[in-house]
């Protein structure tokens, strides 16, 4: 038995998909409503809320192998009950921050995950994406009803990750042998800017949609009325005022993994197209 948590999710919801055209056998689906979760047919749907681990026990009851994203609930607690509950596997899907921005506090928090996932006695398989194509969503409400956007550091391109090519991994490593003890930087197939971002949801949405870019400074205050101010620092620096060789390489282990080459950001802004409408 395979669990998923945040199984409605970005990376959640492809990798019940990818388990399913893998014929992965009995697959688990957690989320927080099984009355609103349009799984597939096949997969079970049970509640459960990852904030809450002691209320997991029936929902780890009989699995073996368990999708795990860090920085969801409460890691360490619902580790420990994975543990106890004999599950043998655990796919984490943590950071690339940890190898390529150590000093900072929500990479240092991936990295406690790790190790608390390497100290358990469990097998592990740990996955760390760059930044997600998926995170231009942000943009969706502005673009909606305005047609532009603002952003800093537009022309600093990030090789940004299609959700579903971290799903694609981590259903090779829940299903295929031969991918425990290992970590997998993952990135998309090529380096892509705010600016091309842009241009790619125009082309999408077959109308014009401008960018007007913006100081750190601009940038620091909009965020700040919904994020803490650390985290707003860190976001920025990791999108351009402090990248570093390591952040911007471009990467083929998506490919080495799936035998499938890895989706463009392009790609992902015509699936996706919908929500900028």
């Amino acid at each position: 038995m395979i669990l998923v948590t945040g199984a409605t999710g970005n990376i959640g919801s492809a990798l019940l998909r990818e388990l399913r055209v893998a014929g992965a056998g009995p697959v688990r689906g957690l989320t927080r409503d099984a009355a609103r979760a349009a799984f597939p047919a096949d997969v079970e749907a049970v509640e459960g809320d990852l904030a809450q681990p002691a209320g997991l026990k029936s929902a780890l009851d009989g699995v073996r192998s368990l999708f795990l994203v860090s920085g969801v609930g409460a890691d360490a607690d619902v580790l420990a009950a994975a543990r106890q509950a004999g599950v043998e596997h655990v796919v984490l899907v943590s950071s690339m921050t940890v190898q390529t921005h150590p000093h900072l506090a929500p990479a240092g928090a991936n990295l406690a995950v790790e190790r608390l996932l390497k100290e358990s006695g469990m097998a592990w398989t740990i996955l760390r994406p760059t930044q997600f194509a998926s995170n231009t969503l942000w943009w969706a409400a502005s673009i909606r009803t305005q047609r532009s956007v603002q952003v800093p550091y537009a022309d600093i391109g990030l090789p940004a990750i299609h959700p579903a090519d971290i799903a694609a991994v981590a259903g090779a490593a829940l299903t295929e042998p031969g991918h425990r003890g290992r970590t997998y930087a993952l990135t998309g197939p090529a380096r892509v800017t705010p600016r091309q971002q842009v241009e790619a949801i125009s082309t999408a949405l077959g109308q014009e949609v401008s960018l007007d870019e913006i100081s750190r400074e601009e940038a620091h205050r909009q965020m700040a009325s919904f994020m803490a101010d650390d985290i707003a620092d860190a976001i920025l620096d990791l999108t351009g005022g402090d990248v570093n060789d390591e952040l911007l390489r471009v990467r083929d282990t998506v490919s080495q993994v799936t035998g499938a080459p890895a989706r463009t950001f392009q790609q992902w802004a015509k699936e996706n197209a919908a929500a900028f409408r």
